[in-house]
């Protein structure tokens, strides 16, 4: 007990007489997760829209300022003609087209057929998608309003079950804190034991009477705390600069964390031990991170993965604890209902602690 004191009073040593490394631990993470929801924002806004109007009528009018209002998007210019918004689109001055055609607001009240014409430039599929779905939902509110049919034949009543505002920030946050977690655990920790090697401290604990097992404990507990200490900050922040608490117990939070920084340590400690420099390491942890962000359903949903791709995420920890964090901030989750994932994630503990145990060798 007293020799693991004695390591983990060098560890912390180490890390404090670093300038910059408790600047990276706490200012980085902090600033990315003040910035990185506003980024990672798939909701469009400001959608250059091109209206072609050829009636010219007061619905007309009225449909432009609906679809205008509705925030989603910016009138690029109103045409005469088709060709002229398509050369709007061609010289990317606006992104999608409205065409609205002549007699509209005759039939409108006629309570006959009538459509429009939407175009939309899929160069970039998301905004032209979302555009045109954006539209489609706006035209049939504006034609709900207009048409003369009664009212119970025409509402439709919407429930949004555990982000009632659609707020696309509280589904993003509690995945970043996740991703800043990996970071400290696995990217970090990469460091640790390759850059004793490149120093030569290294030397001495091999020549010493330390078993490998208490030495790689030394090396995981500092940054399971700095860990800890981070995941209170980012929860802090999330409170203060997004209005978001858990709605479920911080307690179920911290006990996955717990289980997942050892995880993620004991995989960073794993590449330092079979890497030769520091260099070496970085590229292998970098790999890895990039690979299991992106396929985590971080950034985008793992249910609109191809299948092959949905088998690999069950090799994936990261996807775990981020569904944990969205199930507890959002919907309220308890321990029985993640049991499951408390269960994977202990197993990848295991494995990768097991895997840093087998790869560091005392010479």
């Amino acid at each position: 007990m007293r020799t693991l004191v004695y390591l983990l009073e060098k560890e912390f040593k180490q890390i404090l007489r670093d300038r910059f490394l408790p600047k990276i631990i706490f200012i980085v993470p902090i600033l990315q997760l003040l910035i990185l929801p506003f980024a990672a924002d798939f909701e469009m806004r400001n959608i250059n829209l091109g209206i072609i109007d050829r009636d010219h009528s007061a619905s007309s009018v009225r449909l432009r300022e609906k679809v205008l209002s509705s925030g989603y998007f910016r009138l690029t210019d109103v045409f005469n003609r088709y060709d002229e918004g398509l050369a709007s689109i061609e010289a990317d001055e606006s992104d999608m087209l409205l065409e609205i055609p002549a007699g509209f607001e005759r039939l409108l009240m006629r309570g006959e057929k009538t459509g429009v014409h939407i175009a939309a430039n899929a160069v970039n599929g998301t905004k032209g998608g979302l555009g045109s779905a954006y539209l489609n939902a706006i035209l049939a509110d504006f034609h709900s309003e207009r048409t003369s049919l009664p009212a119970m034949d025409t509402a439709i009543a919407y429930t949004h079950l555990f982000n009632p505002h659609l707020n696309y920030k509280n589904y993003m946050v509690p995945g970043i804190m996740v991703f800043l977690l990996t970071l400290i655990g696995g990217f970090l920790s990469t460091l640790n034991i390759v850059s004793e090697k490149e120093k030569g401290t290294i030397e001495q604990i091999n020549v010493s009477p330390v078993p490998k097992a208490l030495f790689l404990l030394s090396k995981l507990i500092p940054f399971w705390i700095i860990g800890f200490i981070l995941l209170s900050l980012s929860a802090g922040v999330a409170w203060l600069v997004y209005g978001l608490t858990p709605a479920g117990s911080l307690g179920v939070i911290y006990l996955f964390a717990a289980v997942y920084l050892i995880a993620f340590t004991g995989l960073g400690l794993a590449i330092s031990a079979i890497s030769a420099n520091q260099q070496q390491a970085m590229f292998t942890a970098f790999f890895f991170l990039i690979i299991f962000a992106l396929m985590s359903g971080l950034f985008t949903p793992i249910n609109s993965m191809p299948e092959w791709a949905q088998r690999m995420t069950l090799f994936n920890p990261v996807r775990y604890f981020v569904e944990v964090m969205r199930m507890v901030y959002l919907k309220g989750s308890g321990l029985s209902d993640l049991s499951t994932h408390f269960i994977i994630i202990t197993l990848f503990a295991a494995v990768f602690n097991a895997l840093a145990l087998v790869g560091y060798r005392k010479r």
